[in-house]
């Protein structure tokens, strides 16, 4: 975990509390450590889900996206390459 933690209470009720208390012991964690994990554990696996699906989808549709935005941004000029403004001669960001 990265940055300074902040505190965040929860309420659970007894029964669940007390499963909760059970699993983070058999972990050898605390209850604040048991759930500090599991929800590093599923922010985590959310974000690796997106990245997944985003690079799912660019290989699914990166022959459209070269076809309709790739190199060849100025039919007719031959020999001029689409450039971002950073490669533009005289552009000061």
């Amino acid at each position: 975990m990265s940055g300074m933690a902040k505190q965040t209470n929860i309420r659970l009720d007894d029964q669940i509390r007390a499963a909760a208390e059970e699993r983070a012991k058999r972990r050898g964690l605390s209850l604040q450590g048991y759930v500090a994990d599991l929800i590093e554990q599923d922010v985590n696996e959310s974000r690796a889900a997106f990245l997944a699906g985003a690079q799912a989808f660019l290989a699914a549709y990166a022959d459209a996206f070269e076809e309709e935005f790739g190199e060849d941004r100025y039919p007719g000029e031959p020999g001029r390459a689409a450039r971002g403004p950073h490669e533009v001669p005289g552009y000061a960001a």
